[in-house]
């Protein structure tokens, strides 16, 4: 978590409250706007669990507190007038009273959500045990298996690009990015933390 000097914040712009960006941290999806004061903020920081200040009920208010869904800080940055907070989670659940994943509806399906939700259902699949399901299947064969599809994969991949079929590029992109993910699940890899890698490494570059 960065650190953030609370003293430095515009505390007098807003009457002593501060508008807090609620992001997932892994898929960038915007989850929900609150506000925060001075007591809120180090709440927040000091428990890692995002904090508000209720203006309806003139007290701090928890995000899930009664519904569970709580949201664990991991990121919390300010935009350059000191006057907003950008505060990045993992949620345990739903952002949105009504059980949406985010309260701004209608849900935007970007390609990084899109992608987080396949995610998921590969991590569900390598439990499920479901006969019928490719994914569960593969899974179940283990790593070499895993890998050796990966590298047909590759190769069947290598091949449409060098034959310059654009149409075939994609779908087997497609099938080598698929099978690159489940290979990841059997061997207990995050594909954020691969994610993670590659921006580290361009922000090593760039300092350079």
């Amino acid at each position: 978590m960065s650190n953030l000097n609370i003293d430095q914040l515009n505390w007098n712009k807003m009457g002593d409250l501060i508008p807090a960006i609620i992001q997932h941290a892994e898929t960038g999806q915007v989850l929900m706007l609150g506000y925060m004061n001075r007591d809120a903020l180090n709440a927040s920081l000091n428990t890692s669990e995002v904090t508000f200040y209720s203006r309806s009920k003139q007290r701090l208010w928890r995000k899930g507190e009664t519904s569970g869904n709580t949201m664990m800080v991991k990121q919390i940055t300010t935009d350059c007038d000191n006057d907003s907070l950008l505060i990045q989670v993992i949620p345990m659940g739903p952002a949105c009273h009504l059980g949406y994943s985010t309260c701004f509806q209608p849900v935007v399906e970007t390609p990084r959500i899109f992608l987080d939700e396949l995610i998921k259902v590969i991590a569900a699949r390598a439990t499920s045990q479901d006969p019928q399901s490719y994914t569960s299947e593969l899974i179940a064969a283990g790593i070499n298996r895993c890998a050796q599809k990966v590298g047909e994969e590759a190769v069947e991949t290598v091949i449409a690009a060098v034959s310059n079929n654009t149409a075939e590029l994609i779908t087997e992109t497609a099938d080598l990015l698929f099978h690159l993910l489940v290979l990841l699940q059997v061997s207990h890899v995050s594909f954020y933390d691969v994610l993670t890698c590659l921006q580290q490494r361009h922000i090593l570059k760039s300092t350079k």
